[in-house]
């Protein structure tokens, strides 16, 4: 049976772990949000989600915005490559509704699938 949590092991926890997708990070964007992946040796997928008060304003914006990766990631780790996955925002991103959020998560997250069977 394929479990669907979030464990601790599917975050990336430690400021090095961060480093490492940005030294040499495969890109996806969008106007809103931004994607950066790096394969790992670990065979699953790992996230870490980087939203600053400069971009989106409001808590309760910031947390709705961690919450739909969150929960897309979760629901999505098993079809995604064993890759180390940094989501950066950018202003406007507080102006999506949920399913708009949802919707440019998808095409970033296939993107990188796109990405991993190529290299």
């Amino acid at each position: 049976m394929v479990t669907l949590a979030f464990t601790r092991e599917l975050r990336l926890l430690t400021p090095r772990h961060f480093d490492n997708v940005f030294k040499q990070p495969q890109r996806a964007s969008s106007p809103e949000i931004t994607i950066l992946g790096r394969l790992n040796e670990l065979g699953h997928p790992r996230i870490g989600l980087t939203i600053a008060k400069k971009n989106v304003k409001r808590a309760h914006e910031r947390n709705r915005i961690k919450r739909l990766a969150r929960e897309y990631f979760r629901l999505h780790q098993h079809d995604l490559p064993p890759m180390d996955f940094v989501l950066l925002v950018r202003r406007g991103v507080a102006n999506l509704d949920n399913q708009q959020i949802t919707e440019a998560l998808d095409k970033l997250w296939r993107r990188h699938r796109r990405l991993a069977q190529k290299s």
